[in-house]
């Protein structure tokens, strides 16, 4: 198995705390985002990792992984960081978010899942949500399962609430079959809608494609889709007052609510 790690972002957000860094930089007790995945993905035994970079590519530079760059990071997504490194996108493939911290059993219970195509889902989400913002209703996103235990809907920002009960979290799994049904439905879409301005799923366009968009594109093709389902034991960090409260949180002992860190 393999770990491809998307780091080309901006992280406008967070500029408050990253000027001159990409937001993956960004150092959390002792430890920058990215060196955190990495490490937990080296002692869970893989060891062949992948880091996409774009913005201030130059500063990201560990030992031991491989690299590649989203040229056009500024006018792109994550659908085109991830393909940026397609090369790699061979076999039993690990995509991750490097602006989240997780614990090592949760990376362990989706190493484990045996699925062709696995999405990561907090279960219990609300209670996170809830300390972390403000306005939580603000900030909510589709992520609904049928009967038969598979994804049919994710990523509508304009959904109610009741199609909002679990949260999508940003590790994916493909198995050998997965990952060829990723590269067929992305060029299949590619080739269609690439040098087209115009809306595709819920992105602004098919060069600005999110991942879950993407993961819809899936779904809509007729390839299963799974849940891999956890229960806290992760968090992002995607504006500064994620970061401001995480660190209030370890000072006063709440983060130990929502995920334990060694």
């Amino acid at each position: 198995m393999k770990a491809i790690i998307l780091a080309g972002g901006m992280g406008t957000r967070l500029r408050k705390y990253t000027q001159g860094l990409p937001k993956c930089m960004l150092n959390f007790r002792g430890k920058t985002l990215i060196q955190r995945e990495i490490d937990l993905l080296r002692d869970c035994g893989i060891i062949d990792i992948t880091v996409v970079k774009g913005y201030m590519a130059e500063k990201i530079n560990i030992p031991g992984v491989k690299y590649y760059v989203n040229e056009d990071f500024a006018n792109t997504n994550m659908v085109e960081t991830l393909f940026a490194a397609e090369k790699e996108m061979n076999g039993e493939i690990l995509v991750l978010y490097s602006d989240i911290v997780f614990e090592k059993s949760v990376l362990e219970k989706i190493i484990n899942s045996k699925v062709d195509i696995g999405v990561t889902v907090d279960m219990y989400y609300l209670e996170y949500w809830k300390a972390r913002l403000d306005k939580p209703e603000t900030d909510i996103e589709s992520f609904v399962i049928d009967d038969e235990g598979k994804i049919v809907e994710l990523g509508d920002t304009t959904c109610g609430p009741d199609k909002a009960q679990i949260r999508y979290v940003g590790i994916l799994k493909f198995s050998a079959k997965g990952t060829e049904s990723l590269k067929n439905v992305y060029h299949k879409h590619r080739e269609l809608h690439f040098t087209q301005d115009e809306k595709w799923k819920r992105s602004k366009s098919f060069r600005k494609a999110y991942m879950t968009c993407l993961l819809q594109a899936l779904i809509d093709d007729g390839y299963r889709v799974d849940p891999m389902r956890i229960t806290h034991g992760w968090m992002e960090f995607d504006t500064a007052e994620d970061y401001e409260r995480a660190n209030e949180w370890d000072k006063n002992g709440i983060l130990k609510r929502f995920i334990n860190i060694d």
